[in-house]
């Protein structure tokens, strides 16, 4: 559902008691519409890979603020690293992968917050009162979303498989539709 036409019928069930299901496209892209935020507001997607010891790249925190500075919301696609190569069995000459890994919400929210501090980039639009929009697994039976500042979500597990979205302005019905996500 990625047009207000579609959200303001699932706001409808909603206040009618009636229950619904949406059933996605294979994409992230389109499936972020289960936020109530529209396709068409959303700016540049920014990929957050998992920080190192001795690499900690923030470039994507100046995306995040050049979509928000545009009046855009910010769809943020989270690491996942799978069949990566445990370099230390490979120089023995052995072919051994490191377990599979799946940034969390948590960790996502967690080098934003880092980055926007260390690095002095603009606090007013990228700060722990932002709002923003936590999802993973979105269209399976056990999809979690759930709204809030970083701050708040910070706090929240969404487990494996997530994105995040920071948001920017919301419309009037896809602001109606994201308050109903906002953990009690």
């Amino acid at each position: 559902h990625s047009n207000p036409a579609d959200t303001d019928l699932i706001l409808r069930a909603i206040e009618q008691g009636i229950s619904y299901k949406v059933i996605h496209n294979a994409s992230i892209m389109n499936a972020i519409a289960s936020t109530g935020l529209q396709l068409y507001n959303f700016g540049d997607t920014v990929s957050i890979c998992f920080w190192k010891e001795d690499w900690r790249p923030t470039s994507f925190v100046d995306k995040i603020i050049k979509n928000l500075q545009n009046g855009l919301h910010c769809l943020c696609l989270l690491d996942i690293r799978v069949k990566e190569i445990d370099w230390k069995h490979m120089i023995r000459g052995r072919k051994v992968y490191e377990p599979p890994q799946y940034m969390t919400v948590n960790t996502a929210i967690q080098q934003i917050l880092d980055s926007v501090k260390e690095d002095g980039r603009e606090q007013d639009v990228l700060n722990e009162k932002s709002l923003c929009v936590g999802v993973a697994r979105l269209g399976s039976a056990d999809q979690v979303i759930k709204a809030g500042t970083l701050e708040r979500l910070l706090t929240e597990d969404f487990g494996p498989a997530a994105q995040l979205v920071r948001c920017w302005k919301l419309a009037r019905h896809g602001g109606r539709y994201v308050e109903t996500f906002r953990p009690c």
